[in-house]
Order: structure tokens, then C-alpha cells, then sequence
């Protein structure tokens, strides 16, 4: 009888050891392109769809393959969604909130100013609705998306001047994305929409007085300390920064099973992948560009309470005429609400105690 049981339990694994590779036989050959909004130098953010790619192909044994492009090598960075929306190319990475000018719902899902952390963003996406709303605006692009990385709060930006007071920003040519550049706006500044690859060169040349980018690790990979000497914090603007793989649906619809599946966790992986490597590097890159000379400032709590003023009369003024936005507005601003009330009670009162306790330590020393 164990004979029996044991041949019968063989002949399964057997069955089964020779069913893969009769599989592998059968998936079709598939060759996609995927351009980003990032350039080379920026090894984490089109690092990570490199990363998706090699995840994909090792899924699949190779039969789906992912060829990536930097920034403008097939599709301008800014062009990214409307080469994945007209099928021009299969897929493609950017943060959705460089398309704010089609429509200002696009920023919910990278970042809107005094909007969610990384945490937050999260939680809001997976498990607070968020992704679900977020796809039901994408339908009318012909797009998918998936959450593929969180740069964390991001860095206020380089400045070649200080800036103290409301008055400090008439004026100012600032490259910043998304719907913080018509909250500069509305504060008198000059925003503008550069790609990360052209920004040294718009600072150095002087066709902006400020640009910011994500923080520590990039900006340094950018070399904006050579240009600017003040690095500002925080960056209301981008509490967080979700990019977005954006996946024609055509040709989505095309693929099997499997490759679907294949993708999609590449892109879960690399959302976890690009929020630890950001956390993990910019300490160390912060502390380098102090040695070279850079001087840390805060923005002025003038600045940050009139900031959020003008942006929340802003989101109001956006939900009263477009009907999309106000769709994931309200239930946003209730999502934000709650959570910031848990985070105050549990991560906040922490945080807040342990950074008071490491800098009393610090003064000691």
C-alpha cells in the first residue's frame, strides 16, 4: 500500500517537473518598450524600471522582455503618458502629477501639497480606495496604473538666495511640478516645468533662480550644490512622490495571464524597493553636501501656514468646476483627516519625542 502511495506521489512530481518546461515551450514571445521620465544618472528612479524588467523577464523565462529607455532616448520626459495612451509604446514610468495641465486630478496619485506622506499615500492607495478611484480616471486615457515607488517627503529645493518671507518669492523663477507650482503661483512666484535631466542647466544658465528635484541622494547625483548654496526644507509641496507605471490598455488586454501577474508584482516590489533606497541613502548624501558648504534652512512658518492656505482654497476652487477631481477629493480629504489624527497619536508623539531626545543627547556630547 506505501508502494503504491509512494509510485502514485512520484509519478505527480514527475508529471509535474515536465509540465513546466512544456509550459515555458508554449508562452509567446513578447517584446514591450518602456520609456521613463528620468534620466540615467538617476539610478533609483529609472534604476527601478530596470529592476521591473529584469523581474518580469525572470517570471516569464524570459519570454517577456522589457527593453527600458532613459528620458528622451524614444518619448520626451514629459510625454511619457500620452505615448502610453495612444499605443506608441506599450508602457512607461512617470509620476502622474507632470500632467496636472490635462487635468489637475493626475496629482493625487504622485503628490499634491500638504497632502499624504509616504505612509499615508499608501495606505490611501491600497487599502483606503484610493487605487480604485485613481483607475476609474485613468480609463478615459486608455491607461493602466501601477504604484511603482514613493520617494518619501522630499527636500524644499536649491535656492541662490535666501528666502525668509512671503515677499522673498515675487518673482522667483522656480522649477517645481504638479499643483505646488499654482500654489508658488498664487504666492507670486514663476513656476516652471523642467525635466530633472535639464535642470543643472536651467540653474546654472540662470533661466530659473531655484529648482527642486527630491532630495539629498539625486540632488547631488544633479550637482546642484556647484550652482546653489541654499537647500530648504521641507518640501510641502511633495510629501511624498508616487511614480506610476502607466500600461496601454490595449495592450494590456493582449497579454496572458501570467505576464499580467508578472508585471504587476515587478511593480509592488519596486514600490517597496525605491522607498528603502531613498530612506536608506539620503542621510549619509545630506551630510556630504553640508561638508561642501551647503546651508540647511527651513522654510519660514509664514511661508508654510499661508502655503497651505492658498492650496486647500485651491482644491476647492479646482472640486467646484471639475467634476473628476472632486470625485477623488472628498473622499481623499476625509481619508487625510483620519489618518492624521491616528498618526498623532501614535507616530507623531513618538517621532516627535525621540528628535527632541537625539538633539538634547546631541547638545551634550
Amino acid at each position: 500500500m506505501k508502494r503504491r502511495a509512494f509510485l502514485r506521489s512520484s509519478m505527480v512530481g514527475t508529471a509535474t517537473l515536465l509540465a513546466t518546461p512544456a509550459l515555458a515551450q508554449t508562452r509567446p514571445e513578447i517584446r514591450w518598450r518602456m520609456p521613463t521620465s528620468y534620466p540615467k544618472s538617476l539610478d533609483i528612479l529609472h534604476g527601478s524600471s530596470e529592476r521591473i524588467a529584469r523581474r518580469v523577464a525572470a517570471l516569464t523565462d524570459g519570454k517577456f522582455q522589457i527593453s527600458t529607455f532613459a528620458a528622451g532616448e524614444i518619448v520626451p520626459p514629459l510625454q511619457v503618458l500620452d505615448a502610453v495612451q495612444n499605443g506608441s509604446v506599450e508602457c512607461g514610468g512617470t509620476p502622474s502629477f507632470f500632467y496636472v495641465g490635462k487635468d489637475p486630478t493626475f496629482a493625487f496619485d504622485t503628490a499634491i501639497p500638504f497632502g499624504l506622506t509616504t505612509r499615508a499615500q499608501n495606505a490611501w492607495v491600497f487599502e483606503g480606495g484610493g487605487f480604485a478611484l485613481m483607475r476609474e480616471f485613468y480609463k478615459s486615457y486608455n491607461v493602466l496604473h501601477f504604484p511603482a515607488g514613493n520617494t518619501g517627503a522630499q527636500m524644499g529645493g536649491w535656492f541662490r538666495r535666501e528666502i525668509n518671507t512671503i515677499d522673498d518669492l515675487r518673482g522667483l523663477k522656480l522649477r517645481v511640478a504638479g499643483l505646488g507650482g499654482q500654489v508658488f503661483a498664487r504666492m507670486g512666484a514663476v513656476p516652471q516645468n523642467i525635466p530633472p535631466g535639464d535642470l543643472y542647466a536651467a540653474l546654472e544658465r540662470g533661466a530659473v533662480d531655484a529648482v527642486e528635484w527630491i532630495g539629498p541622494y539625486d540632488d547631488e547625483r544633479l550637482g546642484f550644490v556647484k550652482i546653489a548654496k541654499y537647500y530648504y526644507y521641507p518640501g510641502w509641496w511633495d510629501p511624498c512622490a508616487q511614480t506610476n507605471v502607466f500600461v496601454n490598455l490595449d495592450h494590456w488586454q493582449k497579454l496572458p495571464k501570467d505576464y499580467q501577474n508578472a508585471l504587476e508584482l515587478a511593480c509592488a516590489e519596486a514600490h517597496g524597493w525605491i522607498v528603502h533606497a531613498y530612506d536608506s541613502r539620503n542621510p549619509a548624501a545630506l551630510r556630504r553636501l553640508i561638508q561642501a558648504g551647503v546651508q540647511l534652512r527651513p522654510f519660514s512658518p509664514e511661508i508654510l501656514r499661508q502655503a497651505e492656505r492658498i492650496a486647500f482654497d485651491l482644491y476647492d476652487e479646482i472640486a467646484a468646476k471639475n467634476e473628476k477631481f472632486r470625485a477623488v477629493y472628498e473622499p481623499w480629504k476625509k481619508f487625510r483627516e483620519d489618518i492624521l489624527l491616528w498618526f498623532s497619536v501614535a507616530e507623531i508623539s513618538l517621532d516627535s519625542f525621540l528628535l527632541t531626545s537625539e538633539q538634547a543627547k546631541r547638545r551634550q556630547r
